[in-house]
């Protein structure tokens, strides 16, 4: 835990002045999801080194899993206190606005917005057998670590995707 607060140090001391009030700006317009995102960062984040240690942060199978389980953890979070579609706006937006602030290439972006958009996907399918009250976050990783099985490899950007996870391979994945 003491290594994954690190790396939010590092990244938030690499901000720059305007991305951080910009950051500021949005996560002031609802503080409890915030609260419950910055959760579920830190969640997905150690969740995804743990089963994913070579590739959670690189553009390999774990940065996929990270980046499904990251939204489907704010959408579980969130819907405990709101609407899912107020939860869903609100993780587009923060989820959005990460890509936008710690910009990528554009094959990378496109990798983690489709991942996101699987996190999200999953999680309104599981809803529809539980209600969002009763979430538990290991019905979110199981199902996510079997979608990391069909992952296909990501060549460009008009490959289609389908439901599935996405990745990237280099000799950093």
């Amino acid at each position: 835990m003491i290594e994954t607060a690190a790396t939010f140090i590092r990244t938030v001391r690499g901000l720059t002045f305007g991305k951080l009030l910009r950051l500021f700006a949005i996560l002031l317009q609802h503080p409890l999801f915030a609260v419950l995102s910055f959760w579920a960062t830190v969640k997905a984040f150690a969740l995804a080194k743990n089963y994913f240690p070579e590739t959670h942060s690189s553009f390999g199978i774990g940065n996929a899993f990270r980046h499904a389980l990251w939204t489907s953890l704010i959408m579980s979070y969130c819907c405990k206190v709101s609407s899912p579609r107020k939860s869903k706006d609100w993780c587009l937006k923060i989820t959005n606005f990460h890509e936008d602030i710690f910009p990528n290439e554009p094959l990378q972006r496109f990798m983690d917005l489709h991942n996101n958009q699987v996190g999200i996907d999953y999680f309104f399918e599981q809803l529809t057998s539980i209600h969002r009250q009763f979430f538990e976050t290991s019905f979110l990783i199981d199902g996510l670590l079997e979608k990391t099985k069909t992952a296909k490899i990501l060549i460009n950007l008009e490959q289609p995707t389908g439901e599935e996870l996405v990745y990237i391979t280099s000799p950093f994945s």
